[in-house]
């Protein structure tokens, strides 16, 4: 019986997340927020909207390690999977900005995430506390400001030419996706985690080993069907910014909020994996050419994400 709960929830799940973001995505065209922002940061933040309400529901019930897990093992599979089978599809364009901005940014808030996790500023039992949460909810803040400000420079003439070429959608339609998605969404995430914390136990394998593979492949779905598509379609600038805004916004938004509702430890979470995890932050960096990813590199991740998990198949 979990096992069909698991698969009808994960579908409620991307649907779900689909009709969210179809719906911000409106209301952000609607009021001439320009392509750039809604690709990097408003499509990224929604498709992450499954990490965020598992890891929370995870803080809620004091399943600390789906929260941390579900984040750490979402990160991961982003860049190694979904970047690297994207980029096997279509070469992936990244552009000399996003080099300088979004990829870099990632990298910190990475490394600022282990260093938070083992405690490295105070020294005392490795947990991610309220203070901890803070300082993350400030780099979203950060990384908010900067991309809105990053966005008015294109100039009002750009976004009004956008806007004037584009369809005014509706906004009652776009509402009724956003709250009926949301819904929808909630419910769904929490039947899910419910049912596959029962398998892991069924299985005799650990919360921290599920939330981590399992929990966090599933959450990235979103990510994952965005990226493909926008590849088939050849915008890859786009299945980029999705997956680097997701990765910001797994760690400094969903943590800083879980961290608000329980103090996270993530005791089955090895400092390996946060290991891996600031490596696939910087793989944009090391394997571009000539200014994109090429599909040898796609395939450079894709064996880099095989390789992690056989490492924890051979660990359980």
């Amino acid at each position: 019986m979990e096992y069909l709960i698991l698969l009808v929830a994960l579908v409620a799940i991307i649907w779900s997340a689909d009709t969210l973001v179809a719906g911000a995505v409106d209301i952000a065209r609607r009021y001439r927020v320009s392509d750039f922002v809604i690709g990097a940061v408003i499509v990224g933040i929604g498709t992450s909207c499954p990490e965020l309400f598992v890891s929370s529901l995870g803080a809620f019930k004091g399943q600390v390690d789906v929260a941390i897990g579900n984040i750490v093992g979402s990160n991961i599979f982003n860049v190694f999977f979904i970047l690297g089978l994207t980029a096997l599809i279509m070469p992936v364009e990244v552009p000399k900005a996003n080099r300088r901005f979004e990829v870099p940014f990632c990298i910190a808030v990475s490394v600022v995430l282990l260093l938070l996790a083992f405690n490295f500023f105070n020294g005392v039992k490795p947990v991610i506390g309220s203070i901890d949460g803070f300082v993350l909810l400030a780099l979203f803040a950060t990384f908010m400001y900067l991309s809105f400000r990053r966005d008015s420079s294109r100039g009002e003439e750009q976004k009004e030419v956008a806007v004037n070429n584009a369809a005014k959608p509706n906004l009652w339609l776009a509402i009724a996706k956003v709250i009926g998605g949301l819904t929808l969404l909630v419910t769904s995430c929490h039947f899910f985690v419910d049912a596959a914390i029962s398998i892991a136990k069924a299985w005799g394998v650990s919360e921290a080993f599920i939330s981590i593979t399992f929990i966090a492949c599933g959450t990235s779905l979103p990510e994952l069907a965005a990226s493909v598509a926008a590849a088939v379609k050849r915008n890859t600038k786009l299945a980029l910014g999705n997956i680097i805004g997701s990765n910001i916004f797994n760690i400094t938004f969903i943590l800083g909020v879980c961290s608000q509702i329980s103090p996270l430890t993530g005791g089955g979470i090895t400092i390996v994996d946060y290991l891996v995890m600031i490596v696939a932050s910087i793989m944009p960096m090391v394997l571009v050419r000539k200014g994109r990813l090429s599909r040898l590199s796609g395939a450079i991740m894709f064996a880099m994400f095989v390789a992690y998990n056989a490492y924890l198949i051979y660990n359980i």
